[in-house]
């Protein structure tokens, strides 16, 4: 019996323009009246998943959780209270961030709360308008988060292939990290160790069961720690063949067509 479903959010749960289909969110409300839970397992922070919350009723909800970050954070919604935190240091943050000058790259520079960005192309904006807020940078430096806590750092741009390719360069620097990518657009360095697979080891932990009872639910590269981790790893119709190929169980719907309420109806009601 599945207890727990942790899904992805953007191109699995949420709709190409940020919402959730109706159907998703019948199957939602209903897992949740079975009294099982409902975890947004997302490459964004807590702070930037508030919306999507209220959309599921979920928001400032007490024993539901969000793990954000790629693994790195875990928050009960009540009170956005912290459970989990492992981030990067500033050094590692400011190394990744100059070398990051030497590629055509946006950047996104994640502490718990803020995403700072810089080199803010206008197909990004596009992308992340009505996602997440986020504060543009007006100068190449990230010197002011020197005292921050840090999460992560992430490399933008739309062709993958350039994007293994910077990853292939930096080779010789990215052993301390898990190195990840997410939406066909990000390039992502964490801690390392910390994946969403870690992360949803880490919640089963918090919340005393097993990781057997768990169903994890992605579409993309930084999913599949997760995916492996769970008792049912599972992918909706328009998930990578990557992911594909690791999945238990892939829905005949899209993100756009109710994928996860697939699932979710499968498996758990």
């Amino acid at each position: 019996m599945y207890k727990l479903i942790a899904v992805d959010l953007d191109e699995t749960l949420l709709n190409n323009d940020g919402t959730i289909c109706k159907r998703n969110l019948d199957a939602v409300q209903k897992l949740i009246e079975a009294g099982k839970w409902f975890v947004p397992c997302s490459g964004r922070g807590y702070a930037t998943i508030q919306g999507t919350l209220k959309d599921l009723g979920l928001y400032q909800k007490e024993n539901q959780y969000i793990v954000g970050f790629n693994g790195g954070m875990i928050t009960e919604n009540k009170g956005n209270r912290e459970l989990y935190y492992q981030g990067i240091t500033y050094d590692e943050t400011n190394m990744f961030f100059q070398k990051g000058m030497n590629f055509d790259v946006c950047m996104h520079i994640y502490t718990k709360d803020v995403v700072y960005i810089w080199n803010f192309n206008p197909g990004e904006r596009a992308f992340l308008s009505g996602r997440q807020q986020t504060v543009e940078l007006q100068e190449p430096s990230i010197e002011f988060l020197k005292n921050e806590p840090l999460v992560k750092i992430l490399y933008q741009n739309t062709d993958v292939n350039y994007l293994r390719s910077i990853a292939k360069e930096l080779e010789d620097i990215t052993g301390p990290f898990d190195v990840s990518y997410s939406s066909n657009r990000y390039l992502e360095f964490n801690r390392a160790g910390i994946n969403k697979g870690a992360g949803l080891r880490k919640l089963a932990e918090i919340l005393g069961i097993d990781i057997s009872e768990i169903i994890a639910v992605g579409d993309n590269n930084n999913d599949m720690a997760m995916i492996r981790a769970a008792g049912l790893g599972a992918g909706v119709a328009n998930c990578t063949d990557e992911v594909r190929r690791i999945c238990d169980y892939v829905s005949e719907a899209d993100n756009e067509g109710g994928g996860v309420a697939e699932i979710i109806e499968k498996f758990m009601l």
